[in-house]
């Protein structure tokens, strides 16, 4: 069943039927990606389904094991409110927030759950770590049913249940988890259920507690909501149209974008997660599923500079503050491309074998061996990340210099060398064209902070003549080597040059050559006739990755082709692409990291990676003048807007 959009989009967001092979959904099945919503807390994100349930949350933070992992294994543990009996469900925010709203339809009235998680040294103490769930009745009565199915440790562990004075508390491994509530619950088999029926305008809190037990109190509850959504609003952008980089129709999409990003960030450290999960599947079925929960060099740089251009400069000046500081307590060769969000070296990989995985795609895995590839387009993606910091006014040259300096004397000595590249490929080391690219971009930023610096500031030196020198034969060695006249296009690396690689789209983003350059046309025109659909999703490269299997079509080389076709000033094309994409985070404007031709969400989510290029892309558009051939009306995320998705009842899910 196609989602209700214009015709102009007639493929996109396809809304499947949860489950498979078109049964009626369960809760118990698997959900699509795009029926969940997000919230958090600055340390962990709670992924919470259309049908009531928390299907993954991980805590204390995002990186720790999970205690919710149902997305991953139906056994995986969920804390569920939901209808008694069948309904209709959809979900939204309130405005710019992550606070988290699913709307219940039944034959006899209407209910809404409210989802929030507060954040600490913010609108809650420092060990405050909960999630409350208030469910109202809007119309009619309502019968609801509650399952609280804990599992620690990504679900090795079944946790003794007993009941407190607060409600019911899970405890083992030395851990608890505590479900709040005023009705009474039963306890059986490592689950506690209770019921009750709300008529309009009644209203029940819930509230999840780790290592900690909250009263109840409704009262303190909603000044607490309040709390969160007024923080949520004043960090959100807000402008002025006329000042705004992101004015005109795509404006709350970018605002949820940036809302999407700060919850992927670790507020004590300033680090940010690739994305919030593990292990969702590229392929359904295949092995491709990697653990996104650590910091990625390249993919945090991008994140900061993006939210940079909506005004939140704390966050561009805190990551690298602590990137650098960390980075400079090695040499640059020991520079690992991800790291855990609190500097930990060792991200061994592992897998989880009693768990059965999102549709049964296994391995789930925890850890990434990423950590001890060799990427050497790292160094220009920190680099550049830096020199765009400091034009917003960080200030890190006093105190970091030697670290810019160091990495850009030993670019001078490895670029020539062969690495895995962007995409972490599993295979033999390739000179990939876009890994010199960047090295020549860690130089080229280099040598512009020594050439705009300010008279005394002495400490700002370095080789310059060796850099410039290195600059250069680069330079060459990429037109050369890296560029294949007959395709009339930059390719996928020195070895593999009759392949194409969607990452060459940035070389105008970093100054490599103008976007009106012929080679750089004639590489948008390859990689469109090549990689890419009739609508717009762009395969990440051609030729092996050293992996088995096949993916879905990565969205950020999306967002890097409508950027490459704006700067060419190919507007109304760079204008459809994006709203083709865009349109697949419907209703909640959340994007995976991939999408497949029929519009199905695919590999982790949120992914920092996609909502970057929604920001980049949006802000593109803006100022070529793409808002002209916007489509009307777009996004309608409001509940009024949305198709609801139809499910059983909690208990007769339960029965069947």
């Amino acid at each position: 069943m196609l989602c209700n959009v214009s015709d102009r989009h007639p493929w996109v967001c396809s809304q499947l039927h949860d489950g498979v092979s078109g049964a009626a959904p369960t809760v118990t099945q698997f959900k699509p990606l795009d029926a969940y919503g997000v919230v958090g807390n600055l340390e962990t994100v709670a992924l919470i389904g259309r049908d009531g349930g928390i299907d993954w949350l991980c805590l204390p933070r995002v990186d720790d094991a999970s205690v919710f992992a149902r997305l991953l294994d139906g056994q995986g543990g969920h804390c569920t409110i939901a209808p008694a009996e069948s309904f209709e469900a959809a979900q939204t925010y309130v405005d710019r927030t992550n606070v988290l709203q699913t709307r219940f339809s039944t034959a006899s009235g209407a209910a809404t759950v409210t989802d929030f998680m507060p954040v600490q040294h913010r609108t809650a103490d420092d060990r405050h770590r909960t999630l409350y769930r208030e469910v109202t009745g809007n119309a009619g009565t309502v019968d609801l049913a509650v399952e609280f199915e804990p599992r620690f440790d990504y679900a090795a562990t079944m946790p003794t249940l007993d009941h407190t004075t607060h409600g019911v508390t899970a405890t083992g491994d030395g851990e608890t988890l505590t479900l709040s509530g005023t009705v009474p619950f039963e306890i059986s088999d490592g689950s506690a259920t209770a019921s009750l029926s709300l008529q309009a305008g009644e209203s029940q809190w819930f509230v999840l507690g780790y290592d900690q037990a909250v009263r109840i109190n409704p009262d303190a509850h909603r000044d607490l909501r309040a709390g969160v959504v007024d923080y949520w609003q004043e960090w959100s952008h807000t402008c002025s149209a006329s000042s705004c980089p992101v004015a005109g129709p795509w404006h709350d999409l970018a605002v949820r974008s940036t809302l999407v990003l700060k919850l992927l960030i670790q507020k004590a450290v300033g680090t940010i997660a690739a994305a919030p999960t593990t292990s969702l599947p590229e392929a359904i079925g295949g092995s491709r599923n990697w653990d996104y929960r650590y910091n990625w060099i390249r993919d945090a740089a991008f994140t900061v500079q993006a939210l940079a251009e909506l005004g939140h400069i704390e966050e561009i000046e805190a990551y690298f503050e602590l990137c650098l500081a960390h980075c400079g307590q090695d040499t640059p060769a020991e520079m690992q491309p991800v790291y855990g969000l609190y500097g930990a070296t060792d991200l061994t990989e592992r897998t989880l074998d009693h768990l059965d995985g999102y549709r049964d795609s296994t391995p789930v895995r925890v850890g990434n061996s990423a950590a001890t590839q060799r990427q050497l387009d790292v160094y220009g993606e920190l680099v550049v990340g830096v020199y765009e910091a400091v034009q917003y006014g960080a200030d890190l040259l006093v105190d970091h210099w030697g670290v810019i300096r160091d990495v850009a004397d030993h670019v001078c000595e490895v670029w020539d060398e062969p690495d895995v590249g962007i995409w972490e490929i599993r295979g033999e080391p390739e000179q990939f064209v876009y890994s010199k690219v960047m090295c020549w971009a860690a130089l080229d930023r280099a040598i512009r902070f020594i050439e705009e610096a300010d008279v005394g500031e002495a400490d700002i030196e370095g080789p310059v003549d060796h850099w410039r020198e290195t600059r250069q034969t680069i330079r060459d060695a990429v037109l050369q080597r890296g560029y294949n006249d007959e395709l009339g296009s930059f390719v996928r690396s020195f070895e593999a040059d009759e392949q194409l690689d969607a990452a060459l789209l940035r070389l105008p983003q970093v100054d490599f050559l103008p976007a009106d350059d012929p080679r750089i046309a004639g590489t948008i025109e390859a990689i469109r006739r090549r990689l890419t659909t009739e609508d717009g999703l762009v395969r990440r490269l051609e030729g092996s990755d050293g992996l088995p299997g096949g993916e879905a079509r990565f969205v950020v080389c999306s967002f890097w082709l409508v950027n490459a076709l704006a700067a060419a000033g190919r507007i109304e094309e760079a204008t459809d692409i994006f709203e083709r994409v865009c349109q697949c985070g419907r209703p909640l404007g959340l994007l995976a990291e991939e999408v497949t031709p029929e519009g199905e969400q695919l590999g982790n989510i949120p992914q920092a990676f996609s909502h970057i290029g929604v920001l980049t892309s949006a802000m593109a558009l803006t100022t070529h003048g793409g808002h002209h051939y916007a489509q009307k009306g777009y996004p309608p995320y409001s509940l009024a807007d949305q198709s609801s998705t139809a499910y059983p009842g909690l208990r007769q899910a339960d029965d069947h």
